[in-house]
C-alpha cells in the first residue's frame, strides 16, 4: 500500500497506463492474425497495409518499440509474398 499522496496517483495512472498498453497490444495482435488468415492476395495485401498502420500507432504510442514493430512488419510482408507466389 503507498503512503503518500503522489504513490496513490502513480498506482492510479500505472493501472491506467497498463490497461492502455493491453488494449493496443490486443489491437495489433488481432491486425497480425488477420493478415495470416487472409484467404486471397488482396486480402492479405490489405489487411497488411492496416496491420502495419496499427504497429506504427502502436510505435508512436510507446507501446511497442520501433524495432520491434519493423520486424514484425518485415516478417508479415515476407509471409504475404510467399504465401501467395
Amino acid at each position: 500500500m503507498p503512503h503518500h499522496k503522489s504513490a496513490v496517483k502513480r498506482v492510479r495512472t500505472n493501472e491506467k497506463r497498463r490497461q492502455h498498453n493491453v488494449e493496443v497490444k490486443s489491437r495489433v495482435r488481432s491486425a497480425l492474425k488477420q493478415v495470416r488468415g487472409a484467404a486471397s492476395k488482396e486480402e492479405a495485401e490489405k489487411a497488411l497495409r492496416s496491420a502495419a498502420s496499427v504497429l506504427d500507432r502502436a510505435t508512436k504510442k510507446g507501446v511497442l518499440k520501433s524495432g520491434t514493430s519493423a520486424r514484425q512488419k518485415s516478417r508479415l510482408s515476407k509471409y504475404v509474398q510467399k504465401r501467395f507466389v
